[in-house]
């Protein structure tokens, strides 16, 4: 008898049903009452080895209809030392580069927004919320605010076809960057948005830039867990 814990076994069950192609990509695979009964475990055991799964971008849950077997994807990968247009990561992987505009308006600074930007409160600001897709898969979500004293025509870019990144590099170069990254659970409203389960870990992002001493930008990005991952490489010279 095997000595691995219960959830592994049944992990290694599906995984050997996947690879031999019993169950292939997009097919449903046995329910967690199946998946019970056939091993006579606990229903939260079956629960745990498939959530292992869906987080490790093997299967993907549907509300109401089931659980499927995903192809396998490669992470998107940004450098966590620099800025890059997403659409230019995405593209360079081969892959396809899209988008959708959530919302691009003018709003009012509350204190969180006012100490972000280093504004007053109740000054007005440019706000955008865009999600970025790698062939249509959701990679990130971005909530950006904006001063409108360094980029005036933030609000009329078509962000459809120019990310807000690119649009920044040329209004306002770019002359230092602040990053924190922290692994984050996020609402139902946002996981909806970026696919991903109930229990995915999600890697937040959270990035001001200054053009000269000005600080022109406050953003938040949100990336799938199982999708996405952030690196930086650090040249040491010897002294």
């Amino acid at each position: 008898m095997s000595q691995l814990p219960l959830y592994q076994q049944i992990k290694r069950y599906i995984l050997s049903q996947i690879d031999s192609g019993t169950w292939t990509i997009g097919q449903r695979i046995s329910t967690e009452f199946e998946l019970t009964e056939q091993f006579n475990v606990s229903r939260m055991t079956v629960n745990k080895a498939i959530r292992d799964l869906v987080s490790e971008g093997r299967l993907q849950r549907t509300p109401r209809l089931g659980t499927f077997v995903c192809q396998v994807l490669d992470k998107a990968e940004s450098p966590l030392i620099d800025i890059r247009n997403i659409a230019v990561e995405v593209t360079e992987r081969g892959k396809i580069y899209s988008n959708k505009v959530l919302a691009q308006s003018q709003i009012t600074a509350d204190e969180t927004t006012a100490t972000k930007l280093g504004i007053m409160r109740g000054n007005p600001v440019f706000f955008s919320e865009i999600i970025h897709y790698a062939d249509d898969m959701p990679i990130q979500l971005e909530l950006r605010w904006v001063n409108p004293e360094y980029a005036a025509d933030y609000l009329k870019q078509d962000f459809s076809q120019q990310t807000p990144t690119q649009y920044l590099f040329d209004a306002c170069p770019l002359s230092a960057i602040e990053h924190s990254v922290e692994a984050v659970t996020i609402d139902a409203e946002k996981r909806k948005l970026l696919k991903v389960t109930d229990n995915e870990p999600c890697l937040l992002l959270n990035r001001r830039t200054w053009s000269g001493n000005n600080l022109v930008s406050s953003a938040l990005l949100y990336h799938p867990g199982s999708r996405y991952k952030l690196s930086s490489t650090i040249n040491l010279r010897s002294r």
